[in-house]
Formats: C-alpha cells, structure tokens, sequence
C-alpha cells in the first residue's frame, strides 16, 4: 500500500519511517508536516493509505480526513495521536483505526491489516448496489490500555453516565469512554435503544418488563436480572414502547 506519514514532529515521522519499513506491505511515498501539505501531497500521490497525525497547527488530522470525504478514491486513514479523546470524532471521519502513540510494531501492522481488509471490502462494493450509509453510530472505538478497541453499537447492553464520561455494557465488559451520554443519545438509533434515566440508555431488546413501584415510579426490569429506575422525564416514551 502506497503510504503517506503526516506528522508535525520530526522524529515522529522518522519512528513511522523505521516501523513502516519493517512492514512489506507498506512502501512510503512521502511525509508532510502539516495538514495543508498533507492535503497538496494526497492530491499528487494518490497513497492508498494516510498515516495521520491527530494534532498539527492549523489544519488538523481531523480537517484534513474531513476534506478527504468527498474524494472519489479516498486513501484509507489511520489517526496516530498521543490523544485518546478524539476517537469518537476521528470515527465520524470513517477512520480505518486509531494508534496510540507511542506506536508498538505490532499495533501497526493490525491497523495496516484493518487498512487492507477496508480496501479489499470497499472493490467489492463498488460492484455491489450501493447502500445508503446510516446516519446512526454503528461502532465505538474506546481507550483500553495502551490501545483502542471497537464496540459495534449492536453489541452494547447499557450505557451508564460517570460525571463527564460514559460506561459502555458490552456482555461480560465494560469500557470508560470521554464523552456525554445526551451526545451518545442523539447518535444511537432510537429503535434500537431507549433512555430510561438522566444517566441510564439500554438496548431496548433488553427490557423485559416493566413495573409499578408506586407513587408514579415505574422501573424495568432488564433480562440479565437488573433494574433500572425510569426517570420521569422518560417515562412517557418508555411507555409509548411498550404501547401504553
């Protein structure tokens, strides 16, 4: 894969050069230290992939995958930041993966597998009838030690509001992620989850039954055993689901 390394730090880029070298997959077409080159650089080399830096002076990573959306053959991107914060943005940008510094060998070489898998999967859609992309989140990437793992929207259970973060459910897992559960709210598809308090989304599968505490507090009881109290700004539409 025709590889571009964007990054503001010299050394940074030198790192990517060494590891990249040591990938036969890879073959470096060139570097750019800012956005803006990076974006001249993209136009005349056509790479197939971009190694992006997250934050640079005036344009950053995420302009410039914002700018790359309207390519008709756009290189696949792949963020590598200090910063693990910007996960759910760099996602919206259709980001293949997202590497945290400092970079492990090992860590890249799965990002330029995610990289080739994107690119093999996107030939076979161009002879497919095209699909109309969703405007829900289909997927998570969220901090896990020194890395990111993805969380298919599917696959979540609950989802809980910790202060300014938010506790996603997955099965037997759980995962902290940066971010406000009204902001979550807003992206889930509504038919598939529900709020049922301030603090509380849960898939609506996951509802069992619903119940009566008295004094107009109603709770639901989730199939893993749980409940979950209603608040009572959400009670009307927990009820509309259940057709009350």
């Amino acid at each position: 894969m025709r590889t571009l390394i964007v990054d503001d730090e010299p050394l940074a880029v030198e790192r990517m050069q060494i590891l990249c070298a040591r990938i036969p997959a890879l073959q470096v077409v060139g570097t750019a230290s800012d956005g803006a080159a990076a974006l001249r650089l993209i136009e005349a080399l056509n790479p197939d992939l971009v190694l992006l830096d997250m934050t640079m002076p005036e344009v950053d990573g995420l302009g410039v995958a914002r700018a790359l959306a309207g390519l008709a053959n756009r290189p696949a991107v792949v963020f590598v930041t200090a910063h693990d914060d910007f996960a759910v943005e760099a996602f919206d940008c259709d980001a293949v993966d997202y590497v945290l510094k400092p970079v492990a060998q090992e860590r890249l070489e799965r990002a330029v597998e995610r990289a080739q898998t994107r690119r093999s999967t996107s030939a076979e859609a161009t002879q497919a009838p095209e699909k109309t992309p969703s405007e829900w989140i289909e997927e998570f990437w969220v901090p896990h030690r020194s890395e990111l793992i993805r969380v298919a929207a599917s696959d979540l259970e609950r989802i809980d509001a910790e202060r300014d973060y938010v506790r996603l459910h997955a099965g037997q897992r759980s995962y902290m992620m940066l971010h406000t559960i009204a902001g979550l709210e807003a992206r889930l598809d509504p038919d598939r989850f529900i709020r049922l308090h301030r603090s509380t989304i849960v898939r609506r599968d996951r509802i069992a039954g619903l119940k009566h505490d008295g004094l107009g507090v109603w709770s639901a009881e989730l199939v893993d055993g749980s409940v979950q109290r209603i608040g009572r700004t959400y009670l009307a539409r927990v009820k509309a689901m259940a057709g009350r």
